[in-house]
């Protein structure tokens, strides 16, 4: 199976269990503006904003197909096993642009509300990290704690809780307490 994903990792494509990790495509928008127009989805994540203003979900797309060395962004399509074409997105963002310490990176993600509590996140996680398209020696998350669901899916696949934080929200206007977690990959 290792094998299996290093040979799609090489064509854009992680098979990560019931669906694929692929990128993005400009066909992705519209679900992208459903799910993600989603205060509880918005909420959840850094950047998202709420309500998600006109053209977001095309910029976000744009963004995700041309943005590849600062950041490498995944769409879950569940398409192939007769699930949706978009249940959510994960990404790999680089911590170490230009420096020569190489091999970290921060992992974010997002599932659509209709696919939460059913694994998908801790699949999409655990096919990342184990395809490593980066070759990342560590990868860091950060969760808020008002979402345990999230933190339980970094615990569930490997990652070691560091210490607690905060970080900006845009859907909420403010900062956010958070716990903050790392894998070794070495």
């Amino acid at each position: 199976m290792v094998l299996d994903m290093i040979a799609n990792a090489a064509e854009g494509q992680i098979a990560a269990g019931r669906f694929v990790l692929r990128h993005a495509r400009k066909s992705d928008a519209g679900l992208f503006a459903l799910y993600a127009g989603d205060r509880r989805v918005a909420e959840a994540t850094h950047s998202i904003p709420h309500p998600l203003p006109p053209g977001a979900a095309e910029a976000f797309v744009a963004r995700a197909m041309t943005c590849r060395a600062e950041e490498e962004i995944w769409v879950m399509d569940g398409s192939g096993t007769g699930l949706d074409e978009v249940l959510g997105v994960i990404s790999l963002k680089r911590m170490d642009l230009g420096q020569q310490t190489g091999g970290q990176s921060e992992i974010g993600y997002w599932v659509a509300p209709a696919f939460w509590n059913t694994g998908i996140a801790s699949e999409a996680v655990k096919a990342l990290v184990a395809a490593n398209p980066q070759k990342n020696r560590t990868i860091f998350a950060e969760v808020f704690q008002d979402n345990p669901g999230s933190a339980r899916v970094l615990t569930n696949t490997g990652f070691q809780y560091l210490g607690d934080a905060e970080t900006f929200s845009v859907a909420r206007n403010g900062r956010v307490p958070t716990w903050t977690y790392v894998k070794k990959l070495d």
